[in-house]
Parts: structure tokens; C-alpha cells; sequence
């Protein structure tokens, strides 16, 4: 109450001084273009506002919690929690005050986003701060607000629709509480399930990947108004195929590979209007890419004109001093970034000081400086933060949670959730299985939720129990709880759910890995929580063997950011689904599917390995990947991209192409038949791949090049039609120049990616 008491009182003295018939600078006039009130504004700043504007910090309450919990050296390899030692959240506030900071993350509530604006406000200039979030799926970084499924499981529903609707409603909510910039969307190519932030990504393969990433961009931005946030494509470039499976380590790519496959989604992103772009933690063949100007400048602002600026990662500029060692100290580190091109800093103290310094000595033109704040300050005008800085306290929960936005939610772990394997046992029936037993660490657990989830009011998620219970009152579920911790398992535990299923009906074991944020040190996946196998961590394999071996139908359920090999699984129990992270109402969308409610859709986004042993298992490989097999073991995959099983049936049939022979310039036209053979109504996702048969440069033996999600009801049969353009045809010569090169090409229709899958048409380009 006393902040808005205070934020009030600036807004009637700003009012006032309007009235008194004092001019207003031409930066206020929002009638004046966004260009001439950049450079008036430019122009009345002196240099250490303007190198603030380059400098973000977290929060207050953010700053006031850590340093109260956390030491100078917890701090070293922390990238989720951070305060400033020597400095206090008074101090920040009084450089806000003061005009020196441009922009705050980590500010969960609207009280704080506001306070802090009245704290800018207050500033000679009043220039507000750009608050940015991690709003990765939804704003579910902070509380109260909706919580969609997780990028990994959009991806599967290749529902582009869907992206863009959720993007515009997390922009919604973002606004409704003062947020105006997330960090999203990923659209990294995850090439090791290793790697902890599979789930951030929308998977392994670069078009995918770039749709999905670009219906993001523009459900987030809009135009660029008051209505909008500003979408940040991150992290450039390769930090998903590190040399060892673990975030910012090293990344050692050929170039063709860095533009072949990582390029692609952020040069669409650009080309869809992304004001924003962060790079990646790692050194990229050598060079951090913090201080690398070939990705900054060369590619990005030369190659693909991005207009828009450039952020760092938490504390990655300070990297290249202290973990890269390219720069001898702090000060060198910070003129290596921006002269490679970086435009902001996240986040630290030393920046205003040492920048000024460099600027001040000649090491750094002033104009430089210029260049980074003109693009900063750009976005603020257009996203009409000097008309609106505030958001209003009394309407935010209006707009946050409401029944759209569930819906959206609910709908969007519906088309998530993957049948992987179904013997016949799916969908369950209520009357033959009576009494159920319910165990796993993800049973009854917020984890539900994902990675980059705050606590979540235990009314607003739904977990897989609570979802069993609310789509089958009459079965008499039986919970033997395994605590939510993995690693700590009780054989006790493990022991009583095996006995339990001696008498029962049916088992459901719902299984995976812990992303919960609240105890960063003891999750097993997401942001920095890297592995070196991709088992089921702790007792649950043993689990799901005892409570299997009770004779009784085993359901297993896996909850999780990165595909996991559960080979055994898959071999002997009945039925597999992968709900990877369902977000809020993901137990009512599992439980809707295990009992027929709802007719599973999704397909895999990334390939399954059998074993970590098997990286890396991408479907889009060159041609000798396995020309020697691996002994032993099998080198195919546990189920590959594209991949999901439906209650029904669909049938492919007459695949046609309007011509055998084309010009490079020329179109080919595709057409398959797709009929429902099942009882039930679904959605199929029809996808066409093409190879290139022969070329100057080895090329993968597939690549999705179109997809289409077709609603079919029982027994209805449609003509699915793509349109292949020269550019699905396109490679990169021996000297790195696109080209469509003469010769044969076969093209492929089916379910998914599996060679058994797919229909083929040859044609050849003249």
C-alpha cells in the first residue's frame, strides 16, 4: 500500500508539471516517430546514463533473500540466485533513482515491477526499466500465472496455431503484472539428451524447430505496442551439442554444421522480427561467444540485418575473465563484448564504472555506446513504456489465470503427451480394473509443472493422482507414496508399492526426473542440471521391475525434460506414455488419455535413445553414421523422431506429385491420402521428408521439410497437399553457397520418421 501510495503521488506531480504549461521534451510527445524521440532522448543523456541503460540488475527482494542465505562463494557457479556482496538492494534502488540502471530480472510480483518503475520515475530523465522474465512456457516464473506445457512437449503437438496463441497469451499476463520481455523462445537444436535443458528447446530438428520458434516470436511481439513483449531467440550459437553433455561447456562445430543446423531457427527468428537475440554460455571453436564478433556482427547484424540488441547471459561477459580466460580482467572482458557487439549485460555491479572508464580513456568511442542505447531505448518507446510504466494492481488477476488461458492449458498438454507404446491395454476400462495402484516420484507432485516454475497455488495444478480421481471417481486408487527426491528413495517405499500391486488391478507408475527450481541443488534435470547417462535415476528402475512383477498390468508414465532409455520398459510393460513437462493441468490430461477421454496425438520432437552409449541419436544423420552397426547392442533407436501412437488407426495411401521432372526454380506439388481406420475421432500429424540422393557434400539421409496436423473423425479419409519450393531442396555447396543442385530426390510421406513409416515418391531436378 505505502508503494502505491508513492507511485500514485508521482503520477499526479508528473500530471502537474504537464499542466503548468512547461514544454515537454520532444522524448515525451507520443505523437512525435519513435526515430526523432530515440535521438532527442539520446541527446540529453550524459554517459553514465547511458552506459546504465546497458546494465540490468535482479531484483530487490531478490538481492534481499540471497544475501541472506547465500555466501560470496556459493555465488561462483550459480546461475539461478545471485546477490551483490559489498552493495545492498538500497544501493540498487538509489542507482535506479538516479537514472543508472535500464532494466531489472528476476521481479516476480506486479508491487515490486511498479515500485521500481516509481524509482526510475524519479530519475532526471525518466527513462523506464525494461523488466525482462525467463517466461519459458507461460510466465511460470512467477506466481499466479498460467502454466502450459513445457517447450519440448509443445513441439510434439506441431500445432503452430497453438504456439502462437500461447504466446500471445503469456505476453498477456506478462503485461498484466509489468513484465515486458522474456527470454524465450529457445530455439536452440538439442542434439544430447545429456544436456539438462533439452526440455527449453522445441527439439532435434532445425525446421521444426524454426516454425514453432517463429509462431513464438509473433504471438509474444505482436506489433511491438503496449499490448506486446519483447520475444528474446537465445542462446547463439551450438550450446546444445556441448563436447560433454553439459551446459556452457565447450562447443567445437564445423561451420557447415553451425549453418546447416543451429543457424537456421535464429536466422527465421530474425526474419520474423525478433528484437532481441542472447548468446550462448559457451565458446564456440574457440571464441566465447560473448566476445565473438563473427556471430554478433558478422552474421547477425551483417548477414541477416538484425535490427534489433543483443543481451548477455547470467554473468557470461564476467566469463570471459573467469572461466574462458580470453580477457586478463574484468574491464577487458567488458570492452572485448561490446566491441564484438554485445548491447546489455546481465548483470553485476562493476559495469557502469568500468565501461565509463573505457569510454573515458578512448578505448571505446562514445558512439559505440550510442549504437547499443538507440536499440534499447527504441524498444521502450515502442512498447510504450514512457506512456504506461505502470500495470494496475487492482485488474492484473483479471487478465492472469483466467478461463481462457486454463483452457489453452489444458488443451496444450492434451496434444503433449505421448503413447509411446500401447499392447492393447489403453484406453482403460473403469469396470475391469477397479482397484489401481498409483506410486512414483511424479505421482502427487508439483513437478509436475516443469522447469522454470514458481510455487504454484495447489488449487491451479492439477497432478497425475488428482487427475486419475477426478476422471474415474469410482476406482478406488491406492497411493504408496516414493517422495519426490530420486536420488533418496526408500527401498521401504519401494518395497510396500510391490505389495500393494499383488492386490491390485492395475499399475500406474509414474516415473521420470525432478526439475523442481525451489531445490536447485537436488533436481536431475533442467538449467545446469546436466547428466552423464540418461537412466531413470535412483530406485526406480527397481520400482517398476518389483511392482511389474506382480503379474498385473504395468502402466508406466514419465514425467521429464529430456528423453530417458528405458529399454527394459519398453520391452516388458504394456503400455509407455512420455508426458515430458504437462504444465498446470497435466494429470487431467494424463488421465483423460489413459481412460479414453482424450485420444492421443503428439509425436516425438526428439529422438529416444535406447542408452546414453547411443549419443548422438538424431534422426536426420549422414549416410555412413552406422554404416558399421554397433555390436552388441542395437543401433536403432528406442523410438524415433516424429514418432506417437493414437487409439486409432491411419491409414496412408496414393501419394502423388504433379511432376517427375523440375527446374530448380520450379514447385512440386504433393498430395497423400490419410484415412481414419479407428473408432475413435483424432488428430494425425502427416509429415514429408526428402533426401537428396547424391551431391557434392554428404547430406543427411532425411530431413522434415512440411508437416500437417488433419482432425479425422471415424472412417473419414482426406487429401493432405504440401508444396515443395526450391528452398526445401537447398544445401550448402563445398564453398558454403546455397544451391539447388541437379539430380534424383526421393521424397517421403508417413506417421513419423522410421524408414517402415513412410511412402515414396523419386523425382529429379533438371
Amino acid at each position: 500500500m505505502k508503494n502505491r501510495r508513492k507511485i500514485t503521488l508521482i503520477t499526479a506531480c508528473m500530471m502537474m508539471a504537464a499542466c503548468s504549461g512547461e514544454k515537454a521534451p520532444l522524448y515525451k510527445d507520443a505523437s512525435v516517430p519513435v526515430e526523432k524521440r530515440v535521438e532527442d532522448l539520446l541527446s540529453r543523456m550524459t554517459l553514465e546514463e547511458k552506459v546504465g541503460q546497458m546494465n540490468q540488475f535482479v531484483g530487490l527482494e531478490h538481492i534481499r533473500k540471497n544475501e541472506a542465505s547465500l555466501s560470496e562463494e556459493d555465488l561462483r557457479n550459480n546461475t539461478a540466485n545471485a546477490f551483490y556482496p559489498g552493495f545492498s538492494a538500497d544501493s540498487v534502488a538509489d542507482w535506479t533513482r538516479k537514472g543508472l540502471v535500464g532494466s531489472f530480472l528476476h521481479v516476480l510480483t506486479i508491487e515490486e515491477a511498479n515500485y521500481l518503475q516509481s524509482l526510475a520515475m524519479q530519475s532526471r530523465l525518466a527513462i523506464p526499466v525494461i523488466f525482462g522474465i525467463d517466461a519459458i512456457h507461460g510466465n511460470a516464473n512467477a506466481p499466479d500465472n498460467t502454466v502450459y506445457p513445457t517447450n519440448i512437449g509443445l513441439a510434439g503437438t506441431f500445432d503452430l496455431d497453438l504456439a502462437y496463441r500461447i504466446a500471445r497469451e503469456t505476453a498477456a499476463e506478462m503485461r498484466a503484472m509489468n513484465m515486458h520481455w522474456t527470454f524465450n523462445p529457445n530455439v536452440e537444436v538439442a542434439r544430447d539428451p545429456r544436456w539438462g535443458r533439452v526440455g527449453e528447446t522445441f527439439g532435434e530438428d532445425p525446421y521444426l524447430v524454426s516454425k514453432m520458434g517463429v509462431q513464438t516470436v509473433k504471438g509474444y511481439q505482436g506489433d511491438l505496442s503496449s499490448d506486446d513483449v519483447l520475444a528474446c531467440i537465445k542462446h547463439f550459437a551450438g550450446g546444445s551439442q556441448p563436447i560433454n553433455g553439459t551446459n556452457g561447456s565447450p562447443t567445437d562445430l564445423s561451420e557447415r554444421t553451425i549453418r546447416e543446423v543451429f543457424f537456421p531457427p535464429f536466422e527465421e527468428g530474425v526474419k520474423a522480427g525478433a528484437m532481441s537475440l542472447m548468446t550462448a554460455h559457451n565458446e564456440l571453436n574457440g571464441i566465447p561467444c560473448h566476445s565473438n564478433d563473427w556471430l554478433m556482427e558478422d552474421v547477425l547484424r551483417g548477414e541477416w540485418d538484425f535490427r534489433g540488441f543483443v543481451v548477455s547471459d547470467w554473468m557470461d561477459i564476467e566469463h570471459i575473465y573467469d572461466l574462458h580466460a580470453t580477457a586478463e580482467n574484468l574491464k577487458e572482458a567488458f570492452y572485448q563484448s561490446i566491441m564484438a557487439g554485445m548491447d546489455m549485460h546481465m548483470h553485476g555491479v562493476y559495469w557502469n564504472e568500468y565501461v565509463c572508464e573505457l569510454v573515458r580513456e578512448g578505448r571505446i568511442p562514445e558512439s559505440r555506446i550510442d549504437e547499443s542505447v538507440r536499440r534499447i531505448l527504441d524498444i521502450k518507446f515502442r512498447l510504450g513504456l514512457f506512456e504506461q510504466p505502470y500495470a494496475d494492481e487492482n485488474t492484473t488477476m483479471d487478465v492472469r489465470l483466467c478461463d481462457e488461458h486454463r483452457n489453452t492449458a489444458l488443451e496444450a498438454a492434451r496434444k503433449s503427451v505421448v503413447l509411446l507404446k500401447n499392447d492393447g491395454l489403453l484406453p482403460l476400462s473403469k469396470d475391469r480394473y477397479r482397484r489401481v495402484l498409483v506410486t512414483g516420484i511424479n505421482a502427487d507432485d508439483h513437478n509436475i509443472l516443469g522447469d522454470w516454475s514458481a510455487d504454484q497455488k495447489a488449487e491451479n495444478v492439477i497432478t497425475v493422482l488428482e487427475g486419475l480421481k477426478m476422471v474415474s471417481p469410482e476406482t478406488d486408487f491406492v497411493f504408496v507414496d516414493q517422495g519426490w527426491d530420486p536420488r533418496n528413495m526408500s527401498r521401504a517405499k519401494v518395497n510396500r508399492a510391490a505389495s500393494v500391486a499383488r492386490t491390485c488391478d492395475l499399475n500406474i507408475v509414474v516415473a521420470g526426473e525432478y526439475m523442481y527450481r525451489g531445490r536447485w541443488t537436488e533436481r536431475t534435470s533442467g538449467e545446469d542440471t546436466d547428466r552423464s547417462d540418461i537412466d531413470l535415476v535412483g530406485l526406480q528402475n527397481e520400482l517398476i521391475r518389483k511392482v511389474a512383477a506382480s503379474g498385473k498390468p504395468t502402466i508406466l508414465v514419465l514425467v521429464s525434460g529430456r528423453p530417458l532409455g528405458t529399454e527394459w520398459a519398453a520391452e516388458h510393460l504394456p503400455a509407455l506414455i512420455n508426458a515430458w513437462e504437462p504444465g498446470m493441468y497435466g494429470g487431467q490430461a494424463i488421465a483423460e488419455i489413459l481412460y479414453g477421454k482424450v485420444n492421443p496425438s503428439a509425436k516425438l520432437a526428439v529422438t529416444i535413445p535406447r542408452s546414453v552409449g547411443q549419443t548422438q541419436m538424431i534422426y536426420n544423420h549422414k549416410p555412413s553414421q552406422y554404416f558399421h552397426p554397433y555390436a552388441v547392442t542395437p543401433s536403432t533407436p528406442l523410438y524415433p523422431f516424429g514418432y506417437g501412437l493414437s487409439y486409432n488407426t491411419y491409414e496412408y495411401s496414393d501419394l502423388t506429385i504433379d511432376k517427375e521432372e523440375m527446374t530448380a526454380e520450379q514447385t512440386l506439388k504433393v498430395s497423400v491420402k490419410v484415412k481414419n481406420t479407428g473408432k475413435m475421432a483424432g488428430d494425425e500429424i502427416v509429415q514429408l521428408y526428402i533426401r537428396d540422393c547424391f551431391s557434392q557434400v554428404t547430406r543427411p539421409v532425411k530431413e522434415l521439410k512440411d508437416f500437417a496436423r488433419i482432425p479425422l473423425a471415424p472412417g473419414e479419409e482426406k487429401t493432405v497437399e504440401f508444396t515443395v519450393t526450391p528452398d526445401k531442396l537447398m544445401f550448402l555447396d563445398r564453398h558454403l553457397d546455397p544451391i539447388v543442385e541437379p539430380g534424383e530426390f526421393i521424397l517421403m510421406v508417413g506417421p513419423s520418421s522410421a524408414d517402415s513409416d513412410l511412402l515414396r515418391k523419386s523425382f529429379r531436378v533438371r
